[in-house]
C-alpha cells in the first residue's frame, strides 16, 4: 500500500483499522471520519481526522482531531507511548500541548484535538517577540506537574551507540572525541546540579504552532523529567540562535541572563547534538524511511565538535564548574 500525498484522504486497510479503533472513543463513535496524512515527521505517522466535516463544518457540529501512530521499534529510541500520553496530558493542562481526546489501548494510538494555528518560520523564530513567547511556553512546561519518565541525554546517546553497534551499524570515528566532550560537560554539571523538571526534549521548529495567543508545542514522545537547560539548549541549537539571542532567551525564561546560567545553556547545545547524532546512528538500523541518517549523524557530530573545540567552550565549562546554580 502506498502512502497518500498530504492532501489526499487516506483509504484502504489502514483507514479501516484506524476508524475501527476510533469507534471505541465515545467522542468519535458513529461519526463520519475522514483521515488525511499530515506530512513532516520522520519517526511516526500522523493523520488529521475530520469528524462530520471537521473545522469546515464546525457550525454543524464538525470537529477536527489528530491521530498519531508510533513508528516501528521506536521503543529502541527510548520512547514510551504511555509516557508520551501522560506528558501530552500534562502539557495540555498548562495550555501548551494539544488537548488529549483519547489514548487507544492496546494499539497505543494517541488522539488529540487539532490545534488551529500556523507554523513559525525560520526567520520569525529569531525575532525577539517570538523568542520571548517560546520562552514563556517552555517555562510553563517546566513549572508544570511531574511526568512519569526520565530523560538523561548522556546515557541516551550511549545507549543509542550500544544498540546500533549490536545491530551492525558502524559507529562514526567522531563518536569518541565527541563523547569525551560530553563527559566533561556532565562532570561540570554534576558539580552544580539543577532540579529535574518536566521537559519536551525535542524542540524542533516543526513542533511549534502559533495559535494566535500562545506558542503551542506538539510531539511529546521524548518527554521526561530532566535538566530544563537541555530544552533551552536544544531549542537554541536547532534554530541556530546567536549568543545574543541565547541571552535574550534566558532573560525571557528566567528574568535575567546570568553568566553561569548562560554557560549552561551553551553547553547543552553541545549535549543536544550528541543525542541527535546518536539518534541518527541508531535510526540507520531501525528506520524504513528514505532518509540519509548517515549524513544526519555526521552533520550533528561535526557541529558538536566545532562548538566544543573553542575557547568559549572551555570558558563555559569553567563558568559552570565555579557556579553555585
Amino acid at each position: 500500500m502506498t502512502t497518500p500525498g498530504p492532501e489526499e484522504p487516506l483509504g484502504g486497510e489502514l483507514r479501516e483499522t484506524l476508524v475501527a479503533a476510533m469507534q471505541r472513543v465515545p467522542e468519535l463513535a458513529g461519526r463520519d471520519l475522514v483521515l488525511t496524512p499530515i506530512s513532516g515527521g520522520i519517526t511516526n505517522r500522523n493523520f488529521r481526522v475530520d469528524a462530520d466535516g471537521g473545522l469546515a463544518a464546525a457550525a454543524r457540529g464538525g470537529e477536527t482531531f489528530v491521530i498519531r501512530l508510533g513508528g516501528n521499534d521506536t521503543h529502541l529510541l527510548g520512547i514510551s507511548r504511555e509516557v508520551e500520553h501522560a506528558a501530552t496530558v500534562a502539557a495540555a493542562g498548562v495550555g501548551v500541548g494539544p488537548e488529549v481526546t483519547a489514548y487507544i489501548r492496546p494499539e497505543g494510538y494517541l488522539v488529540t484535538r487539532f490545534i488551529v494555528g500556523s507554523g513559525i518560520s525560520d526567520e520569525a523564530v529569531h525575532e525577539p517577540e517570538t523568542i520571548r513567547r517560546v520562552a514563556d511556553s517552555i517555562r510553563l512546561i517546566h513549572e508544570g506537574p511531574a511526568i512519569p519518565g526520565i530523560f538523561v541525554p548522556y546515557r541516551i546517546g550511549e545507549a543509542y551507540r550500544a544498540l546500533a553497534l549490536a545491530r551492525g551499524v558502524p559507529i562514526p570515528d567522531a563518536y569518541e572525541p565527541a563523547h569525551e566532550r560530553i563527559r566533561r560537560i556532565e562532570v561540570a554539571f554534576l558539580r552544580n546540579p539543577v532540579e529535574m523538571r518536566p521537559c519536551h526534549n525535542d524542540l524542533l521548529n516543526a513542533n511549534f504552532i502559533d495559535d494566535g495567543t500562545r506558542v503551542r508545542i506538539v510531539d511529546w514522545e521524548y518527554a521526561g523529567m530532566g535538566d530544563p537547560f537541555f530544552d533551552l539548549g536544544n531549542f537554541s541549537v536547532n534554530h541556530g540562535l546567536s549568543a545574543a539571542e541565547d541571552a535574550a532567551l534566558l532573560a525571557a525564561y528566567e528574568g535575567e541572563a546570568r553568566r553561569e546560567r548562560l554557560a549552561r545553556l551553551r553547553l547543552m547545545r553541545v549535549v543536544s547534538d550528541f543525542r541527535e547524532a546518536m539518534w541518527g546512528v541508531l535510526q540507520q538500523a531501525i528506520s524504513t524511511l528514505d532518509v540519509d541518517f548517515v549524513a544526519y549523524a555526521d552533520r550533528h557530530l561535526s557541529r558538536l565538535l566545532a562548538n566544543a573545540s573553542t575557547p568559549a567552550f572551555e570558558q563555559a565549562l569553567q563558568d559552570v564548574s565555579r557556579s553555585g546554580v
